[in-house]
């Protein structure tokens, strides 16, 4: 990573300060544009009747976006000069079943725990106890990366920016056979790294390493200290890290996935191994009372609850998480935990989304030069509708109209997140396939240090493989060969997924390796007799 000079680093930081200190006022009055750092700028004038207007039609849009996107239920709550001025639920907890969602229905957050996670750090790096600059193996000694500098070098701040080189969701294969939080970080050391500090590669454990670093410094875990840190002094009562919390709320949204034409729990998401970057749950008028203390700077109410200085620092741009690819398009940006971007407007915004495809989908915009804020949390695979009915509120409040279908373009972008995976999921078995070999020549232990051992057994004359540490299990079919498919399960496998299972021989002919297509996304899926 290249350096600045000192000069350029210290004026930088001066006028960082310089506009800290004038946000704060600019949201109790406007601040005059000659009065403004030449990093800031005033945004397209606002005046109060039109943010009051688009908070009126919320109503409408919400009703809107459900029918047009079929999903059961959603929650939506607005923030605005300390305040909530609008929460409110629509639709079904359950499809099928009478329970109405309401403002207090509690949803899975997804990765909008990355932001109210980098919240509860920052309490922590005000308390002293850490720094986003801390050196992860500061706290967990035990914790490696695969080059012993970066291991030895990443801080808590490099894993919430996603820059630490890990690749792209690296460890949740891990995860969703099963393994638990300890063992999944441990074996992050076994994955190669891109550029330090010079990419960009959203991974939920680097992140959740990084958070197990700050409960370490801080003594106690993960849940608890969100629960001391944060959650209670706001007020969040329905708020939680643990699954266990959220499972027991009788006034909870079900995860929902696509089934036909439309909608069905059928499946439960459970992220405890990676709760800081995706086991929250909340309701929007727990988030109503989060989102107005992050516009106000950390306070509520003129209480601090988290120190503005490491706030500003989560809230600030650290990454480049999508570059350019046209002269004409902004790059996206990421700070820690939070995404940072700057509207046509003029205005800075700061986002997230959150998407489970196992039944959740939520979305986070933040305009800080208007103290205006809207969360939008719904029980369904990821569709669009969170981010477009934001967007279409964040719209109606800086121009006073819907500048363009929101739903339409987001639609398109979710689209691949609930894509079935493996290169076989749609397509047609061989009519003449090559014969197989015996069930008995494949089967046996096979071994990998990352994924751990892999065994296929016979069962009534078809191969089974078993995997991960319940173990878990999945029946083999024959596709061709010495190829063979299953039906993958976890976050990482929407329905309609087909993983190829290919078996090699050796020069004597028996077979002395398989490679497992779903689990070789970052080249770890060989598995090889001992």
């Amino acid at each position: 990573m290249t350096r600045l000079p000192s000069r350029a680093a210290a004026a930088i930081a001066l006028a960082a300060a310089a506009c800290l200190s004038l946000s704060v006022a600019s949201r109790a009055e406007p601040v005059p544009a000659s009065d403004l750092a030449p990093g800031q700028t005033p945004g397209i004038p606002v005046p109060p009747a039109r943010i009051d207007a688009a908070v009126d039609r919320l109503d409408g849009l919400a009703e809107e976006i459900l029918a047009r996107s079929g999903i059961p239920g959603l929650a939506v709550a607005v923030v605005r000069d300390g305040q909530t001025v609008y929460a409110k639920g629509f639709g079904l907890r359950e499809t099928g079943k009478p329970g109405q969602v309401d403002a207090d229905t509690v949803f899975q957050l997804a990765s909008l725990s990355k932001p109210v996670g980098a919240t509860v750090v920052a309490t922590q790096v005000g308390a002293g106890r850490i720094a986003w600059e801390t050196p992860v193996v500061a706290h967990l000694p035990w914790f490696a990366l695969s080059d012993p500098w970066v291991t030895d070098h990443v801080t808590v701040g490099d894993l919430y920016a996603h820059r630490s080189g890990l690749p792209d969701h690296a460890g949740d294969d891990l995860e969703d056979l099963g393994f638990d939080r300890r063992t999944v970080l441990e074996r992050l050391r076994l994955l190669p790294l891109a550029p330090f500090r010079a990419s960009y590669a959203y991974t939920n454990f680097g992140l959740t390493a990084a958070a197990s670093a700050v409960a370490a410094a801080a003594g106690a875990d993960w849940a608890a200290l969100s629960e001391e840190a944060v959650y209670r002094p706001l007020g969040m009562s329905r708020t939680s890290s643990r699954f266990s919390d959220f499972a027991a709320r009788e006034n909870r949204a079900i995860g929902h996935v696509r089934q036909g034409d439309g909608f069905a729990a059928l499946l439960t998401r459970q992220p405890d191994a990676q709760s800081p970057a995706g086991g929250v749950s909340s309701s929007a008028a727990d988030m109503g009372r989060w989102m107005a203390m992050v516009l106000q700077d950390g306070s509520v109410d003129g209480a601090e609850v988290v120190p503005a200085k490491p706030l500003l620092a989560a809230v600030t741009p650290k990454a480049i998480s999508k570059q350019a690819d046209s002269d004409d398009v902004r790059p996206s940006l990421y700070g820690y935990g939070f995404g940072v971007g700057v509207e046509p407007s003029g205005r800075v915004v700061l986002s997230h989304s959150g998407a489970f495809a196992m039944g959740a989908s939520t979305a986070l915009l933040l305009i800080p030069s208007l103290d205006l804020g809207i969360v939008v949390l719904t029980n369904a695979l990821p569709t669009g509708a969170a981010e477009a009915l934001s967007q279409e509120f964040a719209d109606l409040a800086q121009y006073g109209g819907i500048t363009r279908d929101w739903y339409a373009g987001y639609a398109r972008v979710m689209a691949p997140l609930s894509a079935p995976a493996g290169s076989l999921a749609g397509a047609s078995a061989p009519a003449e396939p090559a014969p197989a070999l015996d069930p008995a020549d494949y089967a046996g232990a096979y071994e990998n240090p990352y994924f751990g051992p892999l065994e296929i057994d016979v069962r009534d004359g078809a191969l089974v493989m078993s995997v991960g540490p319940i173990p878990m299990r999945f029946p083999l079919r024959h596709w061709d060969g010495n190829r063979f498919v299953f039906v993958p399960a976890g976050e990482n496998a929407p329905a309609g997924s087909l993983s190829a299972v290919d078996f090699a021989q050796d020069d004597a002919g028996r077979i002395a390796a398989v490679t497992v297509e779903v689990f070789d996304r970052a080249g770890q899926g060989r598995f090889v007799r001992p």
